[in-house]
């Protein structure tokens, strides 16, 4: 097997021998006993002349190529999420046509479903004065969605952070939205360690004071919402909201830390899942799902377990900038020809933290041509002075 000398953590190189190829399929073998959404990537477009820093350039055939992968592997689409950039790189413009295109795309083959971002982020926070504005930002987006024939994921949104004095003020925002909504929506709770201009959420300092607001936000819209991605790396703050939840509300995880435990559940309770590490670990978490719906947890459990040191490490802090680890994995895997991103966010992060991911995707068993590869890590290298 191929070997290479890795930069460590501590500062020094340690030599590592590549294990065996991936051993898990790229078509799903069975049915999923969980709903599990993967939010996507999306492709830049390297050669574009365009600056990158201003005008987003998108690889259109890789990125629903991407898609259809996902789908092959018997996953839902979270289309045009903070996976994609939203909101860090990818404009509500681009984002329309992502939403547009992934839905028309979805059209051609049989059983493949999505729900799509919407939000208010081409209303600049500094540029809202009011609930109004917001709540108009979210029906553009909504009503842009629904227009396509998509399904909405209710972004949380910077601008009714900036705006809102207080719990009532986005109940108020909240309840105006989903009385209008024509299909039910997936709420989304992120919390500030994904976008620190969310701190705040829900006009609560914390989570105690936050709870009793959105626990009674989705009573209250029960038949409008099919569920809620809460996104706080903190498993037992996502039991106890998910004990809250009326019984045809779901729990989508977008616990990228604790996903494994969440997902197959306490024996009483279970969690979907709605998670970006679905993107870089999707033949890996196809295979546990089958398993589970198998009935067999222990093979769920071994699947899993490696790759959450991995995600851990993808997801670490500055979380946001978790989406140059899942684009270097597609990069290791084939399936783009560069390490490219909008807005240049590969260099978001260390040579030392890429090597760390390279080392754990290996150890997860989620390298499929570990030639391929090891010849990738020593271009990537060889940029960064160790060739």
């Amino acid at each position: 097997m191929p070997d290479l000398l890795l930069p460590t953590r501590e500062g020094g190189l340690a030599r590592h021998v590549l294990g065996p190829a991936s051993p898990y399929p790229t078509r799903a073998t069975g049915p999923f006993p969980r709903i599990a959404y993967a939010a996507a990537h999306v492709v830049a477009d390297p050669l574009a002349t365009r600056d990158p820093w201003e005008r987003t350039a998108i690889d259109w055939e890789r990125t629903l190529a991407f898609r259809h992968h996902l789908w092959d592997l018997g996953f839902r689409i979270a289309e045009a999420m903070d996976t994609a950039q939203r909101g860090m790189g990818l404009a509500w413009a681009d984002a329309k046509e992502l939403i547009s295109r992934t839905v028309t795309e979805a059209r051609t083959r049989p059983g493949a479903d999505l729900a799509c971002g919407a939000g208010t982020d081409h209303l600049a926070p500094a540029d809202a004065r009011s609930l109004a504005d917001v709540v108009a930002a979210y029906e553009e987006q909504v009503g842009f969605v629904e227009g396509v024939g998509g399904r909405a994921i209710l972004m949380a949104s910077r601008a009714l952070v900036r705006v809102a004095r207080g719990p009532e003020d986005y109940a108020a925002v909240y309840d105006r939205i989903l009385a209008q909504s024509a299909r039910p929506v997936v709420l989304h709770w992120l919390g500030a360690m994904f976008d620190p201009q969310l701190a705040g959420y829900w006009g609560a300092p914390d989570f105690e004071t936050a709870l009793p607001t959105v626990a009674d936000l989705i009573r209250r819209h029960a038949d409008k919402v099919e569920g809620i991605k809460i996104s706080l790396l903190d498993a037992q703050k996502e039991v106890r909201l998910r004990a809250l939840l009326p019984d045809d509300v779901v729990m989508y995880t977008g616990d990228d830390f604790n996903y494994a435990e969440l997902i197959a559940g306490d024996g009483a309770r279970h969690s979907h899942a709605l998670l970006g590490i679905f993107d870089a670990i999707a033949p890996a978490a196809s295979a546990a799902l089958t398993a589970l719906g198998e009935g067999d947890r222990a093979r769920f459990d071994a699947i899993l377990e490696p790759t959450v040191p991995l995600s851990r490490a993808i997801f670490e802090a500055p979380t946001p900038w978790y989406k140059a680890g899942v684009v270097f994995l597609a990069w290791l895997n084939g399936h783009q020809d560069h390490f490219s991103m909008l807005g240049g966010m590969q260099s978001a992060r260390s040579i030392a933290h890429y090597a760390e991911v390279f080392r754990l995707a290996d150890a997860a068993g989620l390298l499929v041509d570990p030639d391929r590869s090891a010849a990738r890590m020593r271009t990537l290298l060889a940029l960064n002075g160790l060739g």
